[in-house]
């Protein structure tokens, strides 16, 4: 007879919970490969022999983290709406992805140095759901362009810069407050305005 697993105390979701948090810390600044278990065992507050109860490895972690990352990330894109106005689709779509930079920065970071590192554990995801969403919305785009609704423009080369230009905030946050010097947020309400009039202009026909 299999048996079921038992439901988590408590007290493991909130050690798991904080292991995690941890791991996305250390493992944003440090890359999978500085990363080690005794410091994310340190900064979660835990003794490595409890985080090993937890998670077989560094590598477990890691998967675990970019498993959930993935979910978020593919969350904006699928929420352009071919039924909608093609600009102001695609200028929210710009929007929600500088949100993300603004609110979750060390995913991003994460998600950077996985990429960087040529995605070992990703890479399937990426070939596979990501690349079959991009597909799905790029001959969206690619409708509203032979309809006449869009600039002439390359739909993939199009979402590959609002991957660049909205999660430069993130991942190259100590350069833009080096050069802006921010006060705290602030610079993020002026990237909304200029990544808005700028996809305006170059996507109305």
């Amino acid at each position: 007879m299999k048996h079921e697993a038992h439901p988590q105390t408590r007290i493991q979701r909130k050690n798991r919970m904080a292991i995690l948090d941890a791991a996305l810390a250390v493992f944003s600044q440090a890359g999978f490969r500085g990363a080690t278990l005794d410091q994310i065992a340190r900064t979660a507050g835990l003794s490595k022999p409890n985080l090993l109860y937890y998670f077989p490895s560094k590598e477990a972690i890691h998967v675990e983290l970019l498993s959930g990352l993935m979910e978020i990330w593919l969350a904006p894109l699928r929420q352009l709406d071919a039924q909608g106005q093609p600009v102001d689709e695609i200028v929210a779509y710009v929007l929600r992805k500088l949100e993300m930079s603004r609110e979750l920065p060390r995913e991003s970071r994460l998600f950077a140095n996985e990429i960087i590192q040529g995605a070992p554990r990703i890479l399937a995801r990426i070939k596979g759901e990501l690349r079959d969403l991009v597909n799905e919305k790029a001959a969206v785009i690619q409708g509203w362009i032979d309809d006449g609704r869009l600039a002439r423009i390359d739909p993939y080369h199009l979402l590959f810069s609002i991957w660049a230009t909205t999660q430069h905030y993130a991942d190259f946050d100590v350069q833009v407050r080096g050069i802006l010097q921010p006060g705290d947020q602030e610079h993020y309400n002026d990237a909304a305005r200029f990544l808005q009039d700028f996809y305006r202009r170059a996507l109305t026909p």
